[in-house]
């Protein structure tokens, strides 16, 4: 994306969701969470945000080891699919994130306590140059995962999924219309997944519906 984005586009779409944000709330919600920031909540929300794909994974992983393979196939599936629409959003609508655009109007640096800036700097280091935003990745896939720990354990997920959504925009990775295209996307894979899943497989009938 570090490569592909300006090679498409001369301009980012960053001041266009920034606007929308403040359309809706009338104010930056990055700024305005500044309120509650403190090195404890900034430190544990990292550490959720950097378990994202570990998350995603894991429910793979329990799938597979409960012998669930027509329900691991179809998470496959569909977790593979999220990226997919994910990455045509990038395309269309690039946008590297309130944490850079809004740097100048935040009064407040983010500050943890041992190992946020490591986690971040490492995330920045594997991600490169961020044109990752619209649709919001981390909130469209933790969702699906969620819906998919349903087979096995979702207890985990029904907390670690509003808490890596609000961490998106607290951590200032995300505007908040990200957040509801994130969650719109979502909606639609769970909806239409179990659907295309049987056009393109054999083996996909009654998957993803139960």
């Amino acid at each position: 994306m570090a490569l592909l984005i300006p090679a498409i586009w001369h301009s980012d779409s960053d001041q266009w969701l920034a606007d929308l944000d403040f359309r809706i709330w009338h104010a930056n919600p990055t700024v305005w969470l500044e309120r509650v920031s403190n090195p404890v909540l900034t430190e544990f929300l990292q550490l959720v945000y950097t378990l994202f794909v570990p998350a995603v994974l894991l429910v793979a992983f329990l799938l597979w080891k409960r012998g669930k393979c027509a329900e691991f196939q179809y998470y496959a599936f569909l977790i593979a699919l999220g990226y997919l629409v994910s990455y045509i959003g990038y395309v269309i609508v690039p946008a590297r994130g309130p944490r850079f655009l809004l740097r100048n109007v935040q009064h407040v640096p983010l500050q943890g306590l041992w190992l946020f800036h490591a986690m971040q700097n490492t995330l920045d280091r594997l991600e490169s140059a961020h044109y990752d935003c619209f649709p919001s990745g981390h909130t469209e896939l933790t969702i699906l995962a969620c819906w998919g720990s349903r087979l096995v354990s979702n207890r985990v997920y029904l907390a670690y999924t509003p808490l890596i959504i609000f961490a998106t925009v607290y951590l200032r990775y995300h505007y908040t219309v990200d957040l509801l295209a994130g969650i719109m996307v979502a909606a639609a894979l769970i909806c239409f997944g179990p659907a295309l899943y049987r056009k393109l497989s054999k083996g996909g009938t009654a998957i993803g519906g139960r």
